[in-house]
């Protein structure tokens, strides 16, 4: 199998054209590949000095190994009638209701969209945004203010690397995916965050203080390193 190398963009491995995004990193030691599971392209990331022939060069002897972690992606699951999504580890069903005056609410384990069918993907992901918006707020500020601490501003967005993330001046920042994990997922990684409120470090103390802020931060952490990666297959 033979990597193409006329368009940067695309990775043609046999008779299939993966996007391919490449990143140059100055840290960067070694040309890494890894799978992008919420896009399903390939990101290459490149030592600030290492040219774009050898990072393709290292893809075509790689396309075995892209092959099968491609292969083990798990299937999109796109925001349409009859999908199921989970909502803090509850299935719901998508379920459309044209003539309906709700716009798009929960009810019974399922997520109604009224209004037109097409336009439905769109309303129930910004549904999800709103839930995971209203969810992680009001359990940053009351973690937050237990510890006696004060959060800014949260803000909710699609992120890729990170579940969430601190700065400096109290403003927290969170994937909305993380509405699709288990509860106790979301709120470790909540507590993780508000524990940066008082130590910008992982030393002993931040870890405490985590413990301290919610259930079982161990598991929490496991299972986003096994299960993260499927909660970018939604949408």
């Amino acid at each position: 199998m033979a990597v193409s190398r006329a368009t940067p963009s695309i990775l043609r491995i046999g008779d299939r054209e993966i996007p391919l995004k490449i990143a140059r990193h100055a840290q960067a030691r070694h040309i890494s590949l890894r799978i992008d599971g919420a896009v399903g392209a390939i990101r290459m990331i490149l030592p600030r000095r290492a040219a774009l022939r050898e990072g393709l060069e290292f893809a075509e002897q790689k396309t075995a190994w892209l092959l099968s972690q491609l292969d083990a992606m798990p299937a999109r699951v796109p925001f349409r009638e009859g999908s199921v999504i989970p909502i803090l580890g509850q299935d719901h069903v998508i379920r459309h209701s044209p003539k309906g005056r709700r716009g798009v609410w929960r009810d019974q384990g399922a997520i109604w969209a009224s209004g037109h069918l097409e336009h439905l993907p769109r309303r129930v992901a910004d549904f999800l945004k709103a839930e995971a918006r209203r969810e992680l707020t009001l359990r940053a500020r009351d973690k937050a203010a237990g510890i006696e601490c004060t959060v800014r501003k949260v803000t909710v967005r699609e992120t890729r690397t990170r579940w969430g993330s601190c700065s400096s001046d109290g403003n927290l920042s969170f994937c909305w995916r993380l509405i699709l994990t288990p509860e106790p997922v979301l709120d470790y990684v909540v507590a993780h965050e508000v524990a940066h409120l008082k130590h910008m470090n992982h030393g002993a103390r931040f870890w405490t203080l985590t413990k301290r802020l919610t259930g079982d931060a161990h598991n929490a952490r496991v299972w986003l390193r096994q299960h993260g990666d499927k909660v970018l297959r939604y949408g």
